[in-house]
């Protein structure tokens, strides 16, 4: 599981301390840092906005295709809206995931 920045800035808005405690350190027990030209990257999510993606969203797949990383999200709109662009990267939900790894 690949950890952006994008990940960081959204669990710091969590204003449930214990919530955002939890969520920091499964990300640093689990998570391994992106890596990749983080100007690419950036340009990437301004064209995602451009095409109708919300901020964070457009970071979260930027970093995914930037970094050749399969995209889950639980997000049936943003899935969609994936799809519809044809991202540079595998996208789906957490059972698709399962499914196409066939795992139970």
């Amino acid at each position: 599981m690949l950890v952006s920045p994008a990940h960081d800035l959204e669990i710091r808005a969590i204003d449930d301390a214990v919530e955002r405690i939890k969520l920091q350190t499964i990300l640093s027990e689990i998570g391994e840092p992106t890596k990749g030209d983080l100007s690419r990257i950036r340009a990437r999510a301004e064209e995602l906005v451009q095409l109708g993606f919300g901020v964070a969203d457009a970071a979260h797949v930027a970093f995914a295709e930037g970094c050749g990383a399969e995209f889950i999200t639980c997000d049936d709109k943003l899935i969609k809206r994936c799809l519809m662009h044809r991202i540079g990267v595998w996208c789906g939900s957490p059972v698709a995931y399962c499914e196409k790894e066939g795992l139970r």
